[in-house]
């Protein structure tokens, strides 16, 4: 018949394992509240030298390309807004979408710097900036990331990750960051 009984837990254990569970759960409350941080209502800096209207006024060898885009940025606080005026030879649309191999693409959204790298996190929208839904060409999220080869008050060279071509933008206007509420 002993070995059916089970020895009697001490009191001084049950005790114990109480206090560490209680610590524990004071010490994750603590974590999580200290860790957590409000963020204010309010648009982020963005990176001062990117400030401002930049063309690309050309595009190299664009005369042996099929396809090639322009790019046209304007970045405000940590705001971006793209116009992507794209030259084709070769039509990937509808022959409605085609517009003689010429058409214009618009995006909007955040960006960061860290280090030598652009990222771009936005949507694609229409002319006026508001979120396209449908229609032709691209929709949808407007993601990508470019090397900085260089930046100085009047030029940035970008390299962008998905074919290696270089876009250089010219400052057409300087911009200085006013921050709005969300």
């Amino acid at each position: 018949m002993q070995y059916l009984l089970r020895p009697k837990r001490s009191n001084q254990f049950v005790v114990n394992k109480r206090r560490v569970f209680t610590a524990l759960a004071i010490w994750l409350c603590i974590g999580l509240f200290a860790s957590c941080v409000r963020r204010p209502n309010i648009q982020g800096k963005g990176t001062v030298f990117m400030q401002g209207v930049w063309n690309e006024d050309s595009v190299a060898f664009s005369s042996r390309l099929k396809t090639f885009t322009q790019h046209g940025f304007k970045f405000t606080c940590d705001s971006f807004y793209v116009d992507l005026t794209t030259h084709s030879k070769v039509n990937f649309y509808e022959d409605s979408c085609f517009n003689n191999g010429l058409w214009k693409e618009y995006a909007k959204g955040v960006y960061a710097v860290k280090n030598d790298t652009l990222s771009l996190s936005g949507t694609f929208t229409h002319a006026n900036y508001k979120q396209k839904l449908s229609g032709c060409y691209r929709i949808g999220r407007y993601e990508r990331i470019f090397l900085i080869k260089k930046a100085d008050s009047s030029v940035i060279i970008l390299e962008s990750t998905t074919d290696q071509r270089e876009i250089r933008l010219n400052l057409k206007q300087k911009i200085i960051c006013v921050q709005k509420s969300l």
